[in-house]
């Protein structure tokens, strides 16, 4: 009896509908994800770029390497110039002593040639024709004395000789290995240095390094950059009333020439300078701006921030970097 097929395209009664299931489940992962997006939880994990203060300690830790490379290439230079003096020593005496050698090996050279090549001289003939055959055995033993002499003379030149040469040759080799070490720590120095300068590069445009200030962060302009940089690099040189520079410097013409390199000019006059710049408020107190003191204004310096400044003090005091809090504050201008 022929058993009735359910078509194909019909479903039992009672059965589920996953696919529709599947759907929606699938639309509510993508709502989610979508949502997680939006509030950055699927987001790709951001990296904040280190601070100042880690990138220094990335340098100090650089320097802390580089250091002990600069004392050890120092040893080796120094030990270098000594060994190389003591080899040019040795060379001077062993010139002579060379030159002794090579006289005895001719003597020996030209003894050997006249009685085993050419003969005696014909006055040691006449001796050797006209002796007696026991007086030949005589002439014969003096020829072998000469010869006995000369070998013995050469020989002890030879010795002496050699005893330099040993020590030259330790030397040499000591300074081929103090050569190749030199070469191995300035290149490992070079390697450090590019480092450092490296790191140096990835600070912030607004930090500024010198070489006679403290890191300087929070630096408003390029002005201010080239006004710092070039304040800084004075630090030493001496306190002179009326100096401008570029050798000695009263405490505005400090200020005038630092500006003056980044463009911007400034009367050499504190109560000028005053009237030059921007008001600013300590608060608002930026590094490369003017900080004056007392009521009358008489005198200035760059302030570099954290209370700090650079400014030609007074006579018998160089250019040099001081806190601000050491004088009756008048207030900041900012230049430009």
């Amino acid at each position: 009896m022929p058993v009735a097929t359910m078509p194909l395209h019909r479903r039992a009664p009672g059965r589920s509908r996953p696919s529709g299931l599947r759907r929606a489940a699938r639309g509510l992962v993508v709502l989610v994800a979508a949502a997680a997006v939006g509030a950055g939880l699927l987001a790709a994990p951001a990296y904040a770029a280190p601070s100042v203060e880690e990138i220094e300690a990335q340098i100090d830790k650089q320097w802390q390497k580089l250091e002990p490379t600069i004392e050890q290439y120092n040893k080796v230079r120094s030990q270098l110039r000594v060994n190389r003096q003591k080899s040019k020593s040795l060379e001077k005496k062993i010139q002579p002593l060379a030159l002794e050698t090579e006289l005895a090996m001719n003597r020996v050279a030209d003894l050997a040639s006249r009685y085993y090549i050419t003969g005696p001289s014909q006055e040691l003939g006449v001796v050797l024709l006209n002796a007696k055959p026991d007086e030949l055995g005589e002439q014969m033993a003096l020829l072998d004395r000469l010869a006995s002499q000369e070998r013995r003379e050469l020989e002890g030149v030879m010795k002496i000789r050699k005893k330099y040469d040993d020590q030259k040759a330790k030397l040499d080799g000591l300074i081929a290995e103090q050569e190749a070490k030199e070469k191995q720590l300035a290149a490992k120095k070079k390697q450090i240095d590019a480092e450092i300068k490296r790191l140096e590069k990835s600070l912030p445009v607004t930090v500024v390094k010198t070489t006679n200030c403290p890191t300087i962060k929070d630096v408003v302009s390029a002005a201010a950059r080239t006004a710092i940089k070039t304040a800084c690099a004075q630090v030493g040189k001496p306190y002179v009333w009326g100096a401008t520079g570029p050798n000695s410097f009263d405490c505005s013409g400090l200020t005038q020439y630092a500006y003056r390199a980044a463009g911007i000019s400034l009367t050499h006059f504190t109560g000028a300078q005053w009237n030059e710049g921007k008001a600013i408020s300590r608060s608002d107190a930026r590094p490369g701006d003017l900080v004056f003191f007392f009521s009358d204004l008489h005198h200035v310096g760059l302030y570099l921030g954290n209370n700090q400044m650079v400014h030609a003090a007074r006579a018998g005091k160089p250019v040099n970097v001081s806190p601000i809090t050491t004088m009756p504050l008048a207030g900041f201008r900012r230049p430009g």
